[in-house]
Formats: C-alpha cells, sequence, structure tokens
C-alpha cells in the first residue's frame, strides 16, 4: 500500500492490517465511507457482508464499483444516514432488493421509504434560520483574516477527515500531501513547495503541526458569498467598513455554513453563523448590506435592511447610496 493511503488509513480511519479489511465492527455513515475508500484502494469487499446479503463477492464487488462512482459524481455527497441509503438504493435499484435490504442492515442505515428531511432547527433558534433549500451543512476550521475577501464572500476550509470530504479528496492530492511531508522532513523545502502548489491548485490546502498544535490537516477550499445581501465592493464607499464588519464576526472563529446553492461565478451560495451569531443579519442591522432582493425574498432581511434605512446607520448615513450591483454593471460596461 502506498504512503499516501497510509497516511489516509492514520488520519481518517482505524488502520487493519495491510491484505485485509478486517472485521466490520462500526455502522452509519463513516463505515460506509472507510469501506468505500478501502475497496477503492485494495478492491476487497468488508468481511461479515455474507453474512446479510445472498450474492458471490464477485458481484459484491460490482456494488461497491457502482456505489463508489456514484458517490464521487454525488453534488454534494451524502451528509447523513438517510442520504447514504437513498444513494445505494437508487445505484443498486436494479439488483435484489434482498441484497440491497441486507447491505443497509449491514451498516445500519434506514430503507428510504419516505422524502429525506434536512436537519432541524437547534431548539432555541429563531425560525428564520432555516427555509426551504438547503442541501448541506459545513463545519470550518477557524477563519484566518485574510480569507476574507470583501464584506460578502468569504474563503473557508473544511476538515477532509469529515465523512462527506473524505471519499472525494482526490488520490493525487493525497499521494501530494504525504510526498510533500516527506520532503519537509528531509528539508527539501523547494519539492515540497511544488507539491504544496499542486494541492493547492486542486482546491486544498494543508495546515502544517506548528499552526494546528497537534499534526497535519488536509482541509478543502470553499468560497462562500453570502446568501440573501450585498455589500459595496472594496472601491465603493463603506466597501471597507463592510469588510471589516465581516472580519470582526468571523476572524478566528470556525464557523457554522448551511449551504444553499452555487452561483454562475463557482462560489457556494450558504448562510453563515459564527457562535450562533447570524451573520447576514448583523451586516444588514449594521447598514453594511443591502437585501439582495434579486435573488432573496426573506422577509426578515428585508425589514432588517427597513430598519437600518430608518435608523441610517452605516451605508445609510448617505441619501442615496450606490447600489453594488448598478456599481458592477457600470464596471462591466467600460464606465466609472
Amino acid at each position: 500500500m502506498g504512503n499516501a493511503l497510509r497516511f489516509l488509513y492514520g488520519e481518517c480511519c482505524n488502520p487493519q492490517p495491510e491484505g485485509s479489511i478486517g472485521p466490520h465492527v462500526t455502522v452509519g455513515l463513516s463505515a460506509l465511507s472507510r469501506d468505500l475508500f478501502q475497496f477503492e484502494t485494495t478492491g476487497q469487499v468488508p468481511e461479515g457482508l455474507n453474512q446479510h446479503v445472498q450474492s458471490s463477492k464477485k458481484t459484491q464487488a460490482n456494488w461497491y464499483t457502482k456505489i463508489l462512482a456514484a458517490w464521487k459524481e454525488a453534488r454534494p455527497p451524502p451528509s447523513n444516514a438517510e442520504e447514504a441509503a437513498r444513494l445505494i438504493v437508487e445505484t443498486l435499484k436494479r439488483h435484489h432488493k434482498v441484497d440491497v435490504e441486507g447491505l443497509l442492515t449491514f451498516y445500519g442505515l434506514p430503507n428510504p421509504t419516505t422524502p429525506i428531511q434536512v436537519q432541524v432547527p437547534i431548539a432555541g433558534e429563531p425560525t428564520h434560520k432555516w427555509s426551504e433549500g438547503l442541501k448541506y451543512e459545513l463545519h470550518t476550521l477557524q477563519v484566518n483574516a485574510k480569507d476574507v475577501a470583501d464584506g460578502d464572500t468569504i474563503n473557508v476550509y473544511v476538515d477532509t477527515k469529515n465523512a462527506r470530504e473524505a471519499a472525494n479528496v482526490p488520490i493525487s492530492v493525497k499521494e501530494a500531501m504525504i510526498q510533500r511531508r516527506e520532503a519537509r522532513a528531509r528539508r527539501d523545502y523547494k519539492t515540497a513547495d511544488a507539491l504544496n502548489k499542486q494541492i493547492t491548485t486542486a482546491g486544498y490546502r494543508v495546515f502544517d503541526a506548528s499552526s494546528t498544535g497537534h499534526q497535519d490537516v488536509l482541509a478543502h477550499k470553499y468560497r462562500i458569498r453570502l446568501r440573501g445581501v450585498d455589500t459595496p465592493e472594496s472601491q465603493m464607499p463603506y466597501g471597507k467598513e463592510a469588510k471589516q464588519v465581516l472580519l470582526n464576526l468571523v476572524e478566528g472563529k470556525s464557523l457554522r455554513v448551511l449551504v444553499y446553492d452555487q452561483d454562475r461565478y463557482g462560489r457556494t451560495v450558504a448562510d453563515i453563523y459564527s457562535k450562533s451569531v447570524f451573520v447576514q443579519e448583523v451586516l444588514l442591522k449594521k447598514g453594511c448590506a443591502w437585501h439582495y432582493t434579486a435573488y432573496d425574498q426573506r422577509p426578515e432581511l428585508a425589514r432588517w435592511e427597513k430598519e437600518a434605512r430608518a435608523a441610517r446607520v452605516g451605508l445609510w448615513a448617505s441619501s442615496n447610496p450606490e447600489k453594488p450591483w448598478e456599481w458592477r454593471k457600470t464596471k462591466r460596461e467600460g464606465g466609472g
């Protein structure tokens, strides 16, 4: 087994002796994710599966090949047991029902006879924080100041040990990471830098042990566009102030990110919470943003903007501040 695969075993799973994936002792999404990775690297299906299904190991291997391909193609990949079960049922719909049910039982996954339900609000949270269209949730590493681009755009990083992320890290990235570590150990910093560039280009980042305090962390980068608000661009009046308010809210914090969409620039459109504080709410109430009604119709966001206008706070101290979408249109057309 290659070094990159040894690394992922050590970082994401409990290693099993080479040549066998060992007895199956866990259930759920993390167990399925682990077994898919092990199948990709060893070609072996889990021991004990025969007790739950009737088909041969050759057929079982065919299942895992199909499930692995479907998992990689899913956007986003499964984030909970219900979504994983539905992916299995849909992928193996032409196979024997008894085998599919046996596979679900093996992993302790539900038989998805009802629609998938998104996560429910945490007790005590205002209802405005949850609405239709939620796709999945991310929990980020701590945010660095340099990752705040402007008042409504931010780069965040998610640890790839997360089950959603672990199954989708390209093998080339895993290999580059372990090779980078080895290069740094022998003080070959030129090679390490080249490998780091390879990782970064693929959309990932390595946080070294010196910064994390315990071990190297491979993280997936997401460029987040705050949902439902539009702040002044950096070159516009109050653009720098809006960025500073966002920075004050997120710097050094691990964020909760609720993902709803992807925009035409490839950014992830999301609501962000910093220690239970709804970031867009603060931006609107401080007069740092417009409610972006072209893409969002939530009444509470409209109300917060209206309250800030009435109080003449932030950008509303000006009688007629230029709208950022009109400013961008003028720039695109060559004016200004």
